[in-house]
């Protein structure tokens, strides 16, 4: 049986809704850089082919889908929260507020919020927290590629300020190469301080 990937939208228009927004996030796990959120509002009942988690794509399929999400949506927005905000809130909260700076980002004022995970941040419109969203709604799986392909493409920006430590490669994740790289260089601006207690302490 094929997914319905509108069964969370249809369940949002059923009880009166008219802008749904998906929101996911991009970079809660590494060990350096932001975290990147996005929020998207998609035309009723409207599927993109190929649109899935950001996850089960290739990196060359998100690219092509970065722009084919932008100009088929009604609305969207990607919004970041810095390693400074991440530093000083912790991870969870800078997250959440990165998503709220994606909601009201948006040019169209959504009535009804649907995020991936199980925790909405503190907005003023009914918001829906989906665990596995991203795998199972339309709108937060192309929120999830928008997100990705926006913090990925940071990645590469920082790979040439700060060459030494391959972000292009590894985009900030805590792979063995980056963290060889951090063990030798010590960490730079963009690293997570609170990150890297374990990694450094050793």
């Amino acid at each position: 049986m094929e997914k319905d990937w509108l069964k969370y939208e249809k369940e949002a228009f059923s009880l009166g809704y008219t802008n749904i927004c998906g929101v996911d996030e991009a970079g809660r796990g590494p060990l350096a850089g932001p975290v990147c959120a996005a929020a998207v509002i998609l035309p009723r009942n409207h599927i993109i082919e190929d649109v899935n988690d950001s996850k089960k794509l290739s990196e060359k399929k998100r690219e092509i889908l970065f722009d084919v999400i932008k100009n088929q949506a009604l609305s969207y927005s990607i919004a970041f929260a810095t390693v400074e905000e991440i530093e000083n809130l912790n991870i969870l909260e800078a997250t959440m507020l990165a998503m709220k700076r994606a909601v009201k980002g948006l040019n169209i004022t959504p009535d009804f919020v649907m995020v991936d995970g199980n925790k909405c941040p503190e907005i003023d419109i009914k918001c829906e927290s989906i665990v596995k969203g991203d795998a199972n709604s339309m709108s937060i799986a192309a929120a999830s590629i928008l997100a990705k392909v926006s913090r990925d493409r940071l990645c590469y920006e920082y790979a040439k300020q700060y060459p030494q430590y391959s972000f292009d490669k590894h985009k900030g994740y805590g792979t063995k190469l980056h963290i060889e790289m951090i063990r030798k260089y010590g960490p730079c601006p963009i690293h997570r301080k609170s990150f890297l207690k374990k990694i450094l302490s050793k």
